[in-house]
């Protein structure tokens, strides 16, 4: 006997798609994890398994562009619930803020010894597409923009305000302590231009990238 073209044929579903008004009956077949083909009135024998979607709406997987995984919990640990969540949510993809410091890898550091162990623990434990957004907190992070660039891929960065102020650690005084950065570093608005600065300086660098690379700000003070 022939061995099934598909793993799984998803029947009868209502497909919708975007920019698109009509949302047909379709079919969608699904081979190694991946869906192959999108199309009306598939034979169910060309897949091992076949399920009835009852109408249910198919849409395309949906981006997630701000989520936080190993904040309350080890990262290993933490990817796995939060990615799972997130799949029965209908994301697909995920955007992670991760930062050096307390509540996340517990740990400062310079991203170049810090980023392979986010990527060490992500390995295997996202049940959906995932990338990192990074917060560059001291002078050194700032530096290794291009780094994060040019080796890692990442191209997202975040400025969290509140973290200068009172924010997570409950105290203004507790700042260094907190973000494990030098006594000489200073979390203010100063700091913010230079994460500005540094980020301009990449896409000037990088012109093939200008509409990838980018800072976000959580702007609480």
């Amino acid at each position: 006997m022939a061995k099934p073209k598909y793993d799984l044929l998803i029947k009868n579903v209502t497909l919708v798609r975007p920019k698109k008004n009509a949302t047909p009956k379709s079919d969608i077949a699904i081979k190694d994890g991946k869906i192959v083909k999108v199309a009306a009135e598939m034979k169910a024998e060309t897949a091992a398994k076949v399920v009835d979607g009852k109408l249910k709406l198919a849409f395309p997987g949906l981006v997630d562009p701000h989520m936080h995984c190993g904040i309350y919990a080890p990262l290993a640990e933490d990817a796995v619930t939060e990615s799972k969540a997130a799949a029965q949510g209908g994301v697909t993809s995920s955007l992670n803020y991760m930062r050096t410091g307390g509540y996340y890898m517990q740990r400062g550091g310079p991203y170049a010894e810090v980023f392979p162990e986010v990527l060490k623990q992500s390995a295997g434990n996202f049940y959906v597409d995932y990338a990192y957004h990074l917060a560059p907190l001291d002078r050194k992070h700032i530096s290794e923009i291009d780094m994060l660039i040019e080796k890692f891929g990442v191209t997202s960065f975040k400025i969290f305000m509140f973290y200068g102020g009172y924010g997570l650690h409950g105290a203004a005084g507790k700042q260094h302590e907190f973000l494990m950065v030098g006594e000489d570093e200073k979390y203010d608005i100063a700091h913010f231009e230079f994460v500005m600065r540094g980020v301009e300086r990449a896409i000037q660098k990088h012109p093939h990238l200008k509409d990838s690379i980018s800072l976000s700000l959580h702007c609480e003070l």
